[in-house]
């Protein structure tokens, strides 16, 4: 039986076990336990537009999260992420295709085959380019991983067989499990209802398997590597294949969000997987917070749902209008408050949405106490 943590004093546990236990006090398992609850409620209370957009948040979560093992986890700071996230996209969608259709397709619509296989090819991708990127570190091993978004947009616009080839695309994978789509409208639920629990079930799914690597000796290697990797090959660790096997782990996340991402609206094109999409992920796990599960799902969750509040503004502050002869469209204000919240973030609370989460939880738990 595991120790409780003394009262009045969050963070603080008596044994090294219940430091590492999957759910260390009752008030988390309980806290987590309301949040599936809430969440398995909102496809009955909320309507069908919301519930497409934090369906497609979901998605965004799950590849917040194999970018979290990479970057927050190993410490290896990875600009391709979008490059991985095509692969698994085409791949799935090539499996899943009509092979009536020009583009290659296979017909095997049922979801776990698709989804396995594009997160396999991208962890192969992912393998591949690991033992070049892994001998480099900082701002020359972003540099290559940055040219991987650039690369992959050459070959997905040239592979026409494969992608549809520009301003064409092609249809994105379907999500059939033993006979039930979820992209269709049936008896009990709507389309978008559907596909929000699946996302939602997903999502639980990768974020138990990332909360149980960061607890693993595999993920206490990561660990080692990111606080300072000559200690760590110091006592041990084998640095390159470390570095090889969180490369291949967050590949394998990002090519199941690449294939599950595009299901929802059912097409995209070679121009879905630019350098933005990269971007989008770095300031999901820097907002959320590096090295944390909790707090790149808060971070996904929020830049996701950022865009629909960034539509609102010039709606609400007409002066920009004035005050700039052009007015921004939507993709370039995005990209701007990307930047601003990175930068705000990394000065103010270098720990994102989860420091601040902490701090709160701190305050109140301490509470008088709470200098």
């Amino acid at each position: 039986m595991s120790t409780p943590t003394l009262r009045g004093r969050p963070g603080f546990y008596r044994s090294y076990a219940q430091d590492l236990a999957l759910f260390n006090t009752r008030p988390k398992l309980v806290g987590v336990a309301a949040i599936v609850v809430v969440a398995l409620a909102m496809p009955f209370v909320l309507g069908d537009p919301i519930l497409e957009v934090l369906a497609t948040a979901f998605v965004f979560a799950i590849g917040a999260l194999g970018l979290n093992i990479v970057t927050g986890m190993a410490g290896q700071v990875s600009l391709g992420h979008a490059f991985f996230m095509g692969v698994g996209a085409y791949t799935a969608a090539a499996i899943s295709g009509d092979p009536a259709e020009p583009e290659i397709g296979f017909g095997i619509t049922f979801l776990p085959v698709w989804l396995i296989a594009g997160g396999v090819a991208a962890a192969v991708a992912g393998a591949i380019i690991a033992p070049l990127a892994t001998r480099l570190r900082g701002l020359y091993l972003a540099i290559v991983t940055l040219g991987l978004v650039f690369l992959g947009q050459h070959i997905f616009n040239e592979w026409s067989h494969l992608t549809g080839g520009v301003g064409v695309g092609r249809a994105a994978a379907e999500p059939v499990i033993f006979g039930y789509a979820f992209d269709e409208d049936n008896a009990f639920l709507t389309a978008e209802q559907n596909l929000y629990l699946l996302m939602l079930g997903l999502l639980l799914i990768f974020a138990l398997f990332a909360r149980n690597l960061a607890r693993s000796r595999i993920g206490r290697a990561f660990a080692a590597v990111r606080d300072r990797d000559v200690a760590a090959e110091m006592m041990g660790i084998n640095l390159g294949r470390t570095k090889l096997l969180a490369f291949t782990i967050s590949s394998f996340y990002a090519g199941c969000a690449g294939g599950l991402l595009y299901t929802i609206i059912g097409f995209f094109d070679p121009s879905s997987f630019d350098l933005l999409l990269s971007v989008q992920f770095i300031a999901m796990v820097l907002i959320g917070g590096a090295g944390t599960v909790s707090g790149t799902i808060m971070g996904a969750l929020f830049i996701s749902l950022l865009p629909t509040l960034s539509r609102e503004v010039p709606n609400y502050v007409p002066w920009i209008s004035q005050q700039v002869t052009v007015t921004p469209n939507v993709f370039q204000l995005e990209s701007i408050l990307y930047g601003l919240l990175i930068v705000v973030f990394l000065l103010f609370e270098p720990r994102g949405l989860f420091g601040i989460w902490v701090r709160i939880r701190n305050y109140w738990k301490s509470w008088p106490f709470s200098y």
